[in-house]
């Protein structure tokens, strides 16, 4: 089966391979978020945004130990099942220190831009991108290589930014985004975004002067 990240609240998963990393995507809650699982080659998972319906989270995640949930941001959606899967799984928690207080359950591992986060033999680094909120994370798999993996919470999606409330808002989120990610990354990076289906950084990068034009 062909991966293509097209998942629906209710319906199956979708999973693909990464070198020696599984990722997994499934949609959840009524706000259809994408919540990510990812193996890797020691059979260590981690996951990313441990959003909503946690049952479903849990028979995704059946009998692999999950060492750390990666919460990206600190909206509500994106953190409703963290307290029942973190207490099923006993995985560490981690969000970037300006939004861990706004989620409920504690933070035990903060991260900040350029840090990393590990689980098996693996790695993934933060970006910060101030906009959405003030510490939403996008996470990279595989940072340095040809064909990166960014897992980018509500702050980047095929079409644009994500939501931002005042010009001084969009203007902080535009900027990251340009910098820290279009800057740094090549047009291979794949997307993986907080709702909705996934794109590249290639596919998106010609409308980065639309978006500004457009703004919040």
């Amino acid at each position: 089966m062909t991966y293509t990240g097209d998942v629906r609240v209710g319906g199956p998963s979708d999973t693909r391979t990464v070198g020696d990393v599984t990722v997994t995507k499934i949609a959840v809650g009524p706000y259809e978020n994408n919540s990510y699982l990812l193996v890797d080659g020691t059979g260590q998972g981690l996951l990313i945004d441990a959003a909503a319906e946690p049952e479903r989270l849990l028979e995704m995640i059946g009998d692999t130990p999950v060492a750390k949930i990666v919460t990206t941001h600190q909206h509500p959606d994106h953190w409703q099942a963290l307290a029942a899967v973190q207490a099923a799984t006993g995985a560490v928690t981690v969000a970037h220190p300006a939004d861990a207080p706004g989620i409920p359950v504690p933070t035990a591992e903060l991260v900040e831009d350029g840090g990393t986060i590990t689980w098996g033999d693996t790695v993934l680094t933060a970006t910060h991108l101030v906009g959405h909120t003030p510490g939403s994370i996008a996470l990279t798999l595989n940072a340095d290589g040809p064909e990166p993996h960014l897992f980018t919470g509500d702050c980047l999606f095929p079409g644009g930014p994500g939501r931002t409330t005042t010009p001084e808002t969009f203007n902080s989120l535009m900027a990251g985004l340009e910098e820290r990610v279009f800057g740094r990354l090549p047009d291979a990076t794949w997307i993986y975004p907080g709702h909705g289906n996934d794109s590249t950084l290639g596919a998106e990068r010609p409308h980065l002067a639309e978006w500004r034009a457009r703004g919040w």
